[in-house]
């Protein structure tokens, strides 16, 4: 377990490999573990230097801070990985993001494209609006406290959502919605969902990929749709079988495609073209 202090409090981070530094972000009311198996290929390649990072208010990152109304935001947690990368001595890297992780992976090659080299979202949201509607409805505080209140209604939708998801993911969610604070799981998913990135894509020139599962429903797949119309340098990957988690449903076709796209490969549909 590695960390750094900013002030935010600790920020939480696991590393693996040595070599170039990559650096993977995770989802709403998840953590770093997400990407455990990527991490070990990627390091296994023995190219790579992976870093996952817990954001704050999440997995064993720092839960409370002085300044909570904006701490669990986008802006704030990139700001969050230029501290991280400030830190650690990266000048650039290719950022990966899953969920909400990928659109502030987004907002950071926006806001801060020098220090990005490539970016991929992983079922991530251009548009806020493009969430399931109770995660749109848990960005509201009334609306959160009374599911905090009530711990087994937060249970009962979560399966709802996850019912066809594998055990596994389910699993994973369960652990790590319990490391979160009622600040951090209505802020952070409040700011994602009034988030809209569209009119700024085309400003963006940095090689970006994106990643859908066609059967996602925690957010839709047609933000494949706005990246491959806005942005300049880009590879969509829809992957026909996969949910929320492409990373866990179809790993081989997932794994093949982030390695194309490092490789600077074009893959589509999980074909070399």
């Amino acid at each position: 377990m590695s960390s750094i202090v900013t002030e935010q409090g600790i920020l939480h981070y696991e590393s693996i490999g040595r070599g170039q530094p990559i650096i993977l972000l995770h989802g709403w009311i998840n953590s770093w573990d997400v990407w455990r198996e990527m991490m070990i290929n990627l390091a296994n390649t023995k190219r790579y230097r992976v870093y996952a990072l817990d954001f704050w208010g999440f997995g064993d990152s720092a839960k409370a801070s002085q300044t909570q109304s904006t701490t669990f935001q986008i802006e704030s947690y990139v700001e969050m990985v230029n501290q991280f990368m400030d830190a650690l001595g990266i000048q650039r890297a290719p950022i990966f993001g899953h969920s909400m992780g990928g659109t502030v992976a987004l907002q950071m090659s926006l806001t801060y494209p020098e220090r990005v080299e490539k970016v991929a979202l992983v079922g991530s949201p251009i548009i806020g609006r493009s969430l399931h509607p109770f995660l749109q409805l848990a960005g509201y505080g009334s609306i959160a406290k009374l599911i905090w209140r009530y711990p087994i209604m937060l249970h009962s939708i979560m399966r709802v959502l996850l019912a066809k998801d594998s055990k596994k993911v389910r699993t994973m969610i369960f652990r790590d919605v319990q490391r979160t604070t009622i600040e951090s799981f209505f802020r952070s998913i409040g700011d994602l969902r009034d988030t809209d990135l569209r009119n700024q894509l085309p400003t963006l020139d940095i090689p970006t990929l994106g990643i859908y599962g066609a059967k996602d429903k925690i957010v839709s797949p047609m933000n494949a749709d706005l990246l491959k119309n806005g942005v300049k340098s880009i590879e969509i990957q829809v992957m026909n079988q996969s949910r929320h988690f492409p990373m866990t449903d179809e790993p081989e076709i997932f794994l093949k495609t982030v390695n194309g796209f490092l490789n600077n490969h074009n893959y589509s549909n999980g074909q070399v073209v």
